[in-house]
């Protein structure tokens, strides 16, 4: 990344010792009036933005006084976000388009629809959304934001008159609510009188995991595809209701740098996007530069970022037939800091992104008709580009996890479809009821072809994110992508979830098969009432009908509860769980029987977390998130300053994600192997692997990469080693169905996700492999030659005995943003089978 210095003699007048009084002429442009009856965001804050970093609760508080004093703004509240934070949107008009609103939107949208010829885009307003600081620590976005907000409600002449006619803004000014409230506390209780610009104070290094992420520690601007997250949710509503032809993220980075904004990286600009977009994009860019040039802030751009992602902020737009455009500002982090190009105070970081707030609405009104045109011309090229048939996607044994994919492709306006009966083609049966349909020629055709896609063939061997991410393949789901179409029934308009009946009563036991996504939180519920309950680890036939692997069985006699207060509870489990759950007249079935030993007794599970310095919040949260809002297990996050003097007798399970280098001392590695000799079970992700190895929790057989460079520069030394990293791809493992951390998969093959160079010979006894990478796993993604050859038959999963306990790994995350369903189950199986494998 090559960074370009930028003037430092406008921060000297905010340097620490003689910190002048900052004033709003150090922002706003002074070639216009503002409105003495709008509020100045000091007559709310009671400072200057700059001063002090706004919290959230102010930042909406500034909001609501602007909506209730000024006719150019609505404002709108979509939700709250895990913590029950406002999620805001200030639509941002004229007068006279506020009073005609609703006909713009639904004119503006049609340029989207077929027949979009005969609107006349002359006159029609251009939609820009702006949305500001999705981490929440890269706070002078939120911070601008005010000022932003101020100018278009005060300013006052011909300049913002036009813009105002021209321009319906879409304001969303903290894109991450709870992050922002936290990085400004931690921001400002380590604020200086004298402000200290010491890069090594407490101001500018947070406590973990840092106020960049949401409650749940999630990198909200990777949700823009999957919408996991109810920010997300509100976000994508708006998109989608209005269309916007502009949407702008602003963002930070490292202290040292300048400004960027897009285009970024050409060559690594996803294959579907159209290349007008990127001129498009280019060409806005030339309205930041000048912007910049006028108030001598120093700038780059196409140097770094990228456009391949589909799943951020700036990226998104992109195959929506808008235009995404990510600025990125050196960042002060706290208030003002030394750099390697003189102090960087936080005004000045304002000021850019302010600045850059305002070019863009410039250049979208300068370039609205052909901005408007093109977005016209993407929906109808892609209609026109459309192939025929359509895809078909489900689990007959897991409608949960097929109903949330078909959740997720709705709520970007996919049109889906039921299907008319059961077939079988590509050799997949598909079960109505389990199964969608999404025709292939429909208005979001290229959306869902980016969404499904594989690919393994790249112009370029660096990402600034994944390289993959097809969601078939992530939910775990069988898919035909060549579909008759005759097989789709009704467009589905209300997706409804898939009906479960309620269990018959039974006297003598009732069967759960564990295939279901869900299966998992019935069981925690189950075992959690104290009820007994076995683990099949065979098939068995009951009827007609024939259970898999890991059927749990709930027998009636010798329970806490009689028959009927037993029948009543699980058709509760099954109602809320929305599994199906079987009564059964007699244990003599075919295969085991359910007196048989081979079916294991099972226990409520305690399970803990190792969370703080070390460990990577994101990997984290997944897990906590997964536990909370999926399972609705409790999990308790035990933080590695408190491990020494824990009590750890009460768990289970204790779970250690991904670590930065050694994240526990001596000690507290002792203690852990203490633990787990005395009956506990210990699992780790991803870098545990090495920590396992290195301290004597299993002994593991790493393969490593060893390409040396040959005929390789200075200049081209960054990228040849960036290539031999995983950034993010997708390969294919056999399964041993047999085994228990298997259990609940139909397939023989799973696809996982992997984002590191962790390689593990696989053991040569064949079943201590029950998930092994086959020999020719990349299924999609990009990875390096050398790696692809290593990571052939490697495994991704060890189990060893230590003492009375076991030690569990994972190479790869299971539990990837929140969206890869289809391996959250190995976990969950590591939890509750761990003893029995």
């Amino acid at each position: 990344m090559k960074f370009l210095l930028f003037p430092i003699l406008a921060l000297f007048s905010f340097q620490v010792s003689a910190q002048q009084e900052l004033d709003l002429s150090y922002y706003l442009p002074q070639d216009i009036t503002y409105d003495p009856n709008i509020s100045t965001p000091q007559e709310v804050l009671g400072y200057i933005p700059g001063e002090w970093h706004v919290s959230h609760d102010l930042l909406v508080s500034y909001m609501r006084t602007l909506a209730n004093e000024s006719p150019r703004i609505t404002l709108e509240n979509r939700g709250t976000t895990y913590e029950g934070r406002p999620l805001l949107l200030l639509v941002i008009t004229s007068e006279e388009n506020h009073a005609n609103l609703e006909n713009i939107r639904t004119e503006h949208f049609n340029l989207t629809e077929p027949n979009s010829s005969k609107i006349n885009t002359a006159n029609m307003p251009i939609v820009v959304y702006q949305g500001f600081s999705i981490h929440g620590n890269e706070a002078s976005g939120s911070n601008a934001a005010l000022l932003a907000a101020y100018y278009l409600a005060a300013g006052q002449g011909p300049k913002v008159e036009e813009t105002l006619k021209n321009t319906v803004i879409l304001f969303d000014p903290s894109l991450n609510p709870d992050g922002l409230q936290r990085f400004s506390y931690w921001a400002n209780t380590n604020r200086s009188i004298n402000l200290n610009p010491d890069p090594q104070d407490r101001e500018f290094n947070e406590v973990w995991p840092g106020g960049r992420t949401n409650h749940y520690w999630f990198d909200m601007n990777r949700d823009w595809l999957p919408v996991q997250l109810p920010e997300s949710r509100a976000r994508i509503e708006t998109f989608h209701k209005w269309q916007p032809n502009i949407l702008t993220d602003h963002h930070e980075m490292g202290s040292n740098a300048s400004f960027f904004f897009q285009p970024g990286i050409p060559s690594r600009t996803h294959p579907l996007t159209p290349q007008m977009n990127q001129d498009l994009t280019r060409e806005i860019g030339t309205y930041h530069a000048a912007a910049l040039d006028k108030i001598g802030s120093f700038y780059y751009t196409e140097e770094d970022f990228d456009d391949f992602y589909y799943g951020k902020g700036s990226t998104f737009p992109d195959i929506n037939g808008s235009i995404g455009i990510l600025f990125e500002q050196g960042s002060s982090r706290g208030h003002v800091q030394e750099t390697d190009n003189g102090l960087l105070t936080f005004p000045f970081t304002i000021r850019n992104q302010f600045t850059a707030a305002l070019s863009t609405l410039e250049a979208a009104v300068n370039m609205r008709a052909k901005i408007l045109n093109f977005q016209r011309d993407f929906y109808n090229t892609a209609r026109s580009t459309a192939a025929k048939g359509g895809y078909v996607f489900g689990n007959s044994k897991d409608p949960n996890t097929a109903w949330h994919l078909a959740e997720i492709l709705k709520r970007h306006q996919v049109e889906v479809h039921q299907i008319t009966e059961d077939f079988t083609t590509d050799g997949k049966a598909f079960k109505k009821g389990t199964a969608y349909v999404i025709p292939k020629n429909q208005k979001q055709h290229r959306l869902v072809e980016a969404m499904f896609e594989k690919r393994t063939t790249f112009t370029d061997s660096l990402f600034y994110d994944i390289s993959a991410w097809s969601f078939p393949m992530a939910f775990n789901l069988d898919v035909s992508e060549n579909l008759n179409m005759r097989y789709a029934g009704e467009k589905i308009e209300e997706l409804q979830k898939p009906v479960v009946p309620a269990p018959g009563k039974s006297e003598y036991a009732y069967l759960m098969e564990w295939h279901d996504y869900y299966s998992p939180k019935a069981l925690n519920k189950i075992l959690n009432k104290g009820l007994r309950a076995r683990l099949s680890m065979q098939p068995l036939e009951s009827g007609e009908r024939t259970f898999d692997y890991g059927t749990i069985m709930i027998p009636v006699q010798n329970q806490e509860l009689n028959h009927n207060e037993l029948h009543e509870f699980l058709t509760e489990v099954s109602k809320t769980s929305n599994i199906e759950i079987v009564p059964v007249t007699t244990g003599l079935t075919k295969g085991v029987n359910l007196g048989s030993n081979q079916l294991r007794p099972l226990k409520a599970q305690k399970v803990a977390m190792i969370v703080g310095d070390g460990v990577t919040p994101y990997d984290a949260g997944e897990i906590w998130h997964l536990f909370d809002q999926r399972y609705e297990m409790h999990l308790t996050k035990l933080d590695v300053r408190d491990l020494s003097g824990a009590n750890l007798s009460s768990y289970s399970d204790i779970i250690l994600p991904n670590t930065r280098g050694n994240a526990l001392d001596k000690s507290q590695t002792e203690k852990l192997k203490e633990w787990v000799r005395a009956g506990g079970t210990l699992i780790g992700y991803k870098n545990a692997a090495r920590w396992f190895n290195s301290n004597d929790f299993m002994k593991l057989d790493f393969l490593e990469n060893e390409v040396k460079a040959k005929n390789v520069s200075f200049e081209e030394s960054r990228d040849f080693r960036g290539a031999q990293g995983i950034g993010g791809a997708i390969f294919n493992a056999k399964l041993d169905r047999s085994h228990p951390v298997n259990f609940g998969y139909k397939n023989n093959e799973l696809a996982l996700f992997r984002d590191t160079t962790i390689f593990i010979k696989a053991d040569s006894t064949s079943y201590f492999n029950p998930i092994q990478y086959t020999n020719t796993p990349l299924l999609s993604g990009y990875i390096s030659a050398p790696n692809l050859k290593l990571i052939a038959n490697t495994v991704p999963f060890k189990k060893s005995n230590m003492g009375r306990g076991n030690v569990i790994l994972f190479t790869d995350n299971t539990n990837f943003r929140g969206f890869w369903f289809g391996t959250n189950k190995l976990l969950m199986n590591a939890i509750f089978f761990g003893d029995h494998m």
